[in-house]
């Protein structure tokens, strides 16, 4: 259940108003990505590998004619046909099967690894690309409210209770969030081609993402213990595992191999002469054994899969502090942005009651246009920063889902 909480929190986008789900955006980015691909063709040569270690060393066959026949008892030999089959010890084969099958589940946990990464950078494009739209709504809004004081102030001007610079300077206040609302728009293109790409299509292909956010009152409850089942760190266990299989497999093969093997030697009658066993031909079975006797190699590899395991060992212990500082970093982050944007709602409610008691002192014949540019200003701020706040929470919970999702 709280797995499924999680995953609520990280892709709360999918519930939204119009276009397609960010839920549906990961699946996209998942079948079309190559990198993933690349990993998954990697992975299937790796299973094929076991195939390929469940063979038997050449059989050799031999043949060969006396050019001055050896003379027997019972005839001359004219020629020797041999066949032979070496065999490795009793369960050799099992044990490269196993490690060709650790592996393989090595390179299947790199495209889990991939997979989180993938769906980590599309879930935070597509909230970078909320906030920049977000954003663009907001600096809209206030433009055309400052039309309406622009309006106001000509109003004032006519009846010589405000100045042409106050009506100037709203302009220019105008001008000024024009050109951040045009610069953002360049930043949504760039964006947009970032998230494109990541989904593996045309990068002029338009972004649908919600049109509002907002920071849930409670977030999940958290086990800083989930950490140990991070793909991440799995992949280590499968790496020691295949050095395990690896030793297993040294040891067998430091075991003595043996072959079976079968000598023929054809033989021709002795004329003129008559005995038993005349011109039979010679059948020889065969058996011999490989012994190791110089085994410095085995024991070197020996030595080598102990230090090969250690390393393993730290280089998992180092990565879980990696992961224990980002999730210790992401959750203060994110719990800042939920205190951000619970400031952020009170200063914009003060900001609001600010600027009603200005529209009320236009009513009664007073009004001071700098005090109404310096509230929109804050206004704009309060909003840009609640808006910044959402972004950072649920971008923060990208990481975190990155981290401890199962």
């Amino acid at each position: 259940m709280r797995k499924t909480v999680i995953y609520i929190v990280f892709a709360l986008a999918t519930i939204s108003l119009k276009g397609q789900s960010l839920e549906g955006y990961l699946q996209e980015a998942e079948l079309k990505s190559p990198m993933i691909q690349a990993l998954e063709l990697r992975y299937n040569i790796a299973k094929e590998k076991v195939n390929e270690v469940n063979t038997l060393p050449n059989t050799t066959i031999g043949a060969g004619y006396f050019v001055s026949e050896p003379e027997t008892r019972t005839g001359a030999q004219r020629a020797r046909f041999s066949v032979s089959q070496m065999l490795p010890w009793f369960g050799t084969i099992t044990a490269r099967e196993n490690y060709a099958s650790s592996m393989a589940d090595a390179e299947y946990a790199e495209i889990v690894i991939a997979k989180r990464k993938l769906s980590l950078a599309v879930a935070q494009s597509y909230y970078k690309l909320f906030g920049i739209k977000a954003t663009q709504k907001v600096l809209k809004e206030n433009i055309k409210l400052l039309t309406t004081y622009e309006t106001l102030a000509l109003t004032s001007v006519e009846v010589g209770k405000a100045s042409a610079v106050d009506v100037l300077k709203l302009q220019i206040r105008q001008n000024e969030l024009q050109q951040r609302k045009e610069v953002l728009e360049q930043s949504y293109i760039a964006e947009q081609a970032v998230f494109n790409n990541l989904l593996n299509r045309d990068e002029s292909i338009a972004v649908e993402v919600v049109d509002e956010m907002d920071i849930p009152q409670d977030d999940p409850i958290l086990d800083k213990q989930d950490l140990s089942l991070n793909p991440e760190l799995l992949k280590y266990d499968q790496l020691y595992e295949s050095v395990a299989q690896s030793e297993l497999l040294n040891q067998k093969e430091n075991a003595p191999s043996f072959g079976i093997g079968l000598d023929y030697i054809p033989v021709s009658e002795r004329e003129n002469m008559v005995f038993s066993d005349n011109g039979k031909d010679i059948v020889m079975p065969m058996v011999t054994f490989s012994i190791p006797i110089f085994n410095n190699k085995f024991r070197s590899v020996t030595k080598q899969n102990e230090l090969r395991q250690k390393e393993i060992e730290l280089q998992k212990k180092e990565r879980l502090n990696v992961l224990e500082n980002t999730f210790a970093n992401a959750i203060s982050q994110r719990n800042q942005a939920r205190i951000a944007y619970q400031t952020q709602i009170k200063n914009l409610k003060q900001a609001k009651d600010a600027e009603e008691i200005l529209i009320k002192n236009y009513e009664t014949g007073t009004i001071n246009f700098n005090d109404v540019l310096d509230i929109q200003e804050l206004q704009l701020k309060f909003q840009t920063n609640q808006i910044q706040s959402v972004q950072m929470y649920y971008l923060q919970s990208a990481i975190i889902n990155y981290l401890i999702n199962k």
